[in-house]
């Protein structure tokens, strides 16, 4: 595979980067095709999209201004070994034999974001990786306990974390908005540029793209969705007129894709790039997965890896350049409700009432996916099954 000769990341571990700053986007369950799959630029089903452009236009813009990645995949099945992949590009032989017992009802406890360090990998996590290296780093909302109501402070669920969350961002809470998370990201971000920095890696998580299915009352599918979607455009936005832009890189990623309809594989997700070193306006269908997103973080960052995967994973060379282009972005407005409620007689109505919803993934995910299909396609259309393939192949030179 040949890469650029000139790119914005370094090709070694201690190079430069004219990249300082990293914010570390993290959603929740969407495959390429039930978001992308509508883009003609790109390799889609549109039979598959359930929350295309007119849902996600801030999603749509943002592939189509910066680099559509169109042959991106979680390593991850579901959220408990998805935020493991996510934030230590491995997760441990405890997690992988223990979460299959959580999610088929068999073990009670959710203990795999920071609850016990029994999960941990010996590496530990990229916020670990950080300290060593002496880079500033501050999580929104990933390993952080929330508190009992908004008002009440989040806890850094790690030693490590302590002293680096915002307690006033609220973590997994799917009745309080992810629009209302970032105008706190964004207040921080105005500290911060009063202060003339703003630490080097930050992780922000916005999952309310999650859904409650058709939960009666909840806010629809469509409405959540549309929600996340406005909610990651004001961030792009924000830091796209900031100071800091000129030396900026986000990357976005679901923690997984949930096992949901793709024409290519179950585990292709959505996955965005964005900075003013991007290639802009293209398509990038090189393999990557969420250990290439973390790899090209580590390169920015001077981090070593973490394990031998993401030491082994393709940086995402081909989607940067060597030059770059400080044009902002401005969010797009969303075209449909943003406060649309489920009716009780919504498909899947009673069984969404039924589901827990308190930790992510905590509701089979066949049938928490087939019930938001049929609350989008119709209560008598028929959900692909999941298409799982032995092997990728990766595109010829």
């Amino acid at each position: 595979m040949k890469f650029p000769r000139k790119t914005a990341i370094p090709r070694r571990v201690g190079e430069k980067s004219p990249i300082r700053h990293v914010i570390y986007v993290i959603k929740e369950n969407r495959t390429y095709d039930q978001v992308f799959g509508d883009m003609p630029e790109g390799n889609g089903d549109p039979s598959l999209t359930l929350f295309g452009e007119e849902i996600t236009p801030n999603h749509h813009a943002l592939a189509r201004e910066f680099v559509l990645l169109d042959n991106f995949y979680a390593e991850a099945e579901v959220s408990a070994d998805g935020h493991n992949w996510s934030m230590g590009a491995y997760a441990t032989d405890y997690v992988e034999k223990t979460w299959p017992s959580q999610y088929s009802k068999r073990r009670k406890t959710y203990d795999y974001e920071g609850q016990s360090p029994i999960a941990a990998p010996s590496a530990g996590y990229i916020w670990d990786s950080c300290k060593r290296a002496d880079v500033s780093y501050r999580s929104y909302g990933e390993w952080v306990e929330t508190g009992a109501t908004p008002n009440d402070p989040g806890k850094a669920r790690v030693p490590a974390l302590e002293g680096h969350i915002d307690p006033d961002y609220r973590g997994w809470d799917l009745e309080y908005s992810d629009l209302d998370r970032i105008k706190r990201f964004l207040s921080e971000l105005a500290r911060f540029e009063k202060e003339g920095e703003m630490p080097r890696f930050q992780i922000v998580r916005i999952g309310n793209d999650h859904t409650q299915a058709t939960r009666p009352g909840a806010l629809a599918p469509r409405s959540y969705v549309a929600q996340n979607d406005l909610a990651l455009g004001m961030l792009v936005e924000g830091l796209s007129k900031s100071k800091f832009w000129a030396s900026t890189a986000i990357f976005v990623i679901e923690d997984d894709a949930q096992n949901g309809p793709d024409h290519v594989d179950a585990h292709r997700t959505v996955a965005l790039a964005i900075s003013p070193y991007i290639k802009k306006k293209s398509v990038d269908s090189t393999m990557y997965s969420t250990t290439s997103m973390l790899r090209t973080m580590e390169l920015i960052l001077g981090l070593p890896p973490m394990s031998q995967y993401d030491a082994a994973a393709t940086p995402m060379f081909n989607s940067f350049t060597s030059e770059a282009d400080l044009a902002s972005y401005s969010a797009r407005p969303s075209r449909v409700s943003l406060t649309e409620t489920n009716p009780p007689n919504a498909p899947g109505a009673q069984r969404s009432m039924e589901m827990n919803f308190e930790e992510a993934d905590e509701a089979p995910d066949i049938e928490f996916n087939e019930i938001i299909w049929k609350a989008i396609k119709g209560k008598d259309s028929i959900m692909p099954a999941p298409i799982r393939t032995a092997f990728v192949r990766a595109l010829p030179d």
